[in-house]
């Protein structure tokens, strides 16, 4: 019984992560960029009860005794479904459509890759335009470097194509490329990369080297909209759902302890 208690336990702070889990899903239903994820669970060691024998007779016993101890959280699972495509008047407003990811420099100097293209033009430090994300950091092209015009360049003009080729209308008003490509990424296993802040994601051992879609023809070239912005994948039907199947499993790893409990409660009032 005593057991009992623990692996009961062990359920209910599962299911407390799993509602955590759930809970960061919906309220990030409206965050540009953003990727659901889902709980994984993991059995706990089994305890042998009785092994592989015979019996008094000499009959042959095939099967052994185990009981689990448990259930623990294995992994949180990152579903990288493409979002909605929503419309956004902004000129600097860019979705992607397929596998790919924006990169951008932090202030440590290291390169993080993201799926939010809600972008800008900011001053750059030594003169001119330089597009940046949300945070100010810069947008990395196609070569690693950040994405910057000099000041004869009216900003609002310049138009995406969907290559990542940057544009300016010529007297014709057609337009031209200015030789910058934003740059696209792709990883072999994206859901190895590590979580940071803002919809931004660090490259790890798991998630592979970062795969430049300009430079390598193994991968399917994703494409830049621009004028949109990628929603939030999340779909809330299903979490709310999930949320009540973890409440039910909860309550039911509750119950348990409950019964536990009268059982000890009883087997201490059998002197009585």
């Amino acid at each position: 019984m005593v057991r009992s208690l623990w692996t009961a336990a062990t359920g209910m702070i599962a299911q407390q992560n799993n509602v955590d889990t759930i809970a960061n899903n919906l309220s990030n239903v409206n965050t540009t960029g953003y990727k659901t994820q889902q709980m994984e669970f993991k059995s706990l060691l089994y305890q042998t009860l009785q092994t592989r024998t015979t019996s008094a007779n000499g009959a042959y016993k095939p099967s052994s005794a185990q009981v689990g101890l448990g259930v623990r959280n294995a992994s949180l699972t990152t579903i990288f479904k493409n979002g909605p495509m929503l419309s956004n008047e902004s000129p600097t407003a860019f979705a992607i459509s397929g596998k790919g990811f924006f990169a951008v420099r932090a202030d440590d100097g290291n390169t993080y890759y993201t799926r939010n293209g809600n972008f800008q033009w900011t001053l750059a430090p030594g003169g001119g335009y330089m597009l940046a994300d949300s945070n100010g950091y810069p947008v990395m092209d196609s070569t690693g470097n950040p994405i910057i015009l000099n000041d004869t360049y009216d900003v609002n003009q310049v138009v995406v194509v969907g290559d990542g080729t940057v544009c300016y209308p010529d007297e014709q008003n057609n337009p031209q490329s200015l030789g910058i490509t934003i740059g696209l990424y792709q990883f072999s296993n994206p859901g190895g990369l590590e979580h940071e802040d803002s919809t931004l994601y660090s490259q790890t051992a798991a998630s592979g080297a970062p795969i430049n879609e300009a430079t390598s023809a193994t991968v399917e070239r994703s494409t830049v909209v621009q004028g949109y912005l990628e929603g939030s994948n999340v779909q809330v039907v299903d979490e709310m759902v999930n949320m009540i199947v973890a409440q039910r499993a909860y309550e039911m790893n509750s119950k348990a302890i409950t019964a536990s409990d009268e059982m000890l409660q009883q087997a201490n009032n059998l002197r009585r």
